[in-house]
């Protein structure tokens, strides 16, 4: 009787990406945070309505950061995001209490200007090969010089069907708490949030598995070598910008919907929390690692920083320190940990005087 002989084949284990990695330590850190949180604030951290509203309250925010990531893993900077999305919320509001003013009108409204922006730059910066710091910063001031000419006196939009719009909760009657009196509040969700998820939900997809996707992260890891492989580096480019202006022309109609007024204050440095968001969650500013699951963890993170500091009594100014402190944090940590994966070794910058001294002493020790 002839026994069949069953050879066990180990297939490696496939690598995690760096984008993976990342995104990975991110969350774990976002986790590690929150439990520390509600462990030191649990009247605070452990309704499930906080968690919510963080994302209830800053889905502009975390909407402008997941158009920044495209641009930033297309080894780009969009510094404009901010100001476009405030221009948005004025330019809605002043139509909305014209005449002619409807909601689906404002939300053409809000598009067009983002995907103006988007195009302008996306044109100068792909074809015209100038600098995106440059021009975002451009159309950084462009922006602010237009939602101060348009108005500059705070507008509250009135109109019923809008104020009906910004007003809309899906209520979750299952989940919630019970207040003091014993009546039970149910847990709510503001239209942002909805928005947020479906955008993560259609970019996400867009990055991983279609092939423009796959082109972002080919350009920003070498556009060069992109090139070489029949990429069309330009057109890809150009789309991420305009992609970047559509998401900051929808959070600028997502924070008059949150907000329900126009001002000159709106999204007002909106630009630097999501380039810090995007670096915490993964991003690197480099160009070709990123997931863009990432962008609503490095806001998150963000957020429960300033939240604790803001439960803990201490004073506001230490929220820009401590983001600060974090920021720094994370871009060390990745870059130790893109060097430890791809084996090269961690230089320190030394003086030549001690350079020197080193190098004789290794010398005497080779003699002897």
């Amino acid at each position: 009787m002839n026994r069949m002989a069953t050879v066990n084949v180990f297939k490696p284990k496939a690598r995690l990406s760096n984008s993976n990695l990342l995104f990975l330590i991110a969350a774990v850190i976002f986790v590690l945070m929150y439990l520390v949180a509600i462990v030191s604030f649990p009247n605070s951290f452990l309704q499930f309505q906080t968690f919510f509203d963080f994302f209830n309250l800053n889905a502009p925010l975390m909407i402008m950061t997941l158009g920044l990531c495209i641009v930033m893993i297309g080894g780009g900077i969009d510094i404009s995001v901010g100001a476009v999305c405030g221009l948005v919320t004025m330019a809605c509001a002043v139509f909305l209490e014209s005449e002619m003013g409807s909601v689906g009108g404002s939300i053409l409204v809000a598009l067009g200007i983002g995907l103006a922006f988007g195009l302008l730059h996306g044109f100068l910066i792909a074809y015209l090969e100038i600098q995106p710091f440059i021009i975002t910063l451009s159309g950084l001031f462009l922006a602010q010089g237009l939602l101060t000419t348009l108005h500059k006196d705070p507008i509250n939009v009135t109109m019923p069907a809008f104020v009906g719009l910004r007003d809309f909760n899906i209520v979750i009657t299952w989940l919630g708490r019970e207040n003091r009196l014993g009546v039970f509040i149910p847990c709510e969700i503001k239209l942002g949030t909805i928005v947020v998820v479906v955008l993560l939900v259609i970019l996400a997809s867009l990055m991983k598995w279609s092939r423009f996707g796959r082109n972002v992260y080919a350009v920003g890891g070498n556009s060069h070598s992109a090139m070489l492989l029949g990429i069309n580096v330009k057109r890809t480019i150009f789309i991420t910008y305009v992609l970047s202006g559509l998401t900051a022309g929808i959070a600028g109609f997502v924070y008059i919907m949150t907000t329900g007024a126009g001002n000159v204050g709106n999204a007002a440095g909106a630009e630097m929390k999501a380039i810090a968001s995007a670096i915490i969650g993964g991003t690197l500013l480099n160009g070709g690692v990123g997931n863009l699951l990432g962008a609503p963890i490095g806001t998150l993170i963000l957020l429960i920083i300033n939240e604790m500091i803001r439960a803990a009594g201490v004073q506001s100014n230490f929220q820009a320190m401590v983001s600060g402190l974090l920021l720094y944090f994370f871009i060390v940590l990745q870059s130790v940990i893109m060097s430890l994966r791809d084996r090269k070794s961690i230089g320190v910058a030394l003086p030549p005087w001690l350079r020197l001294l080193g190098r004789k002493q290794t010398e005497d020790q080779s003699k002897a």
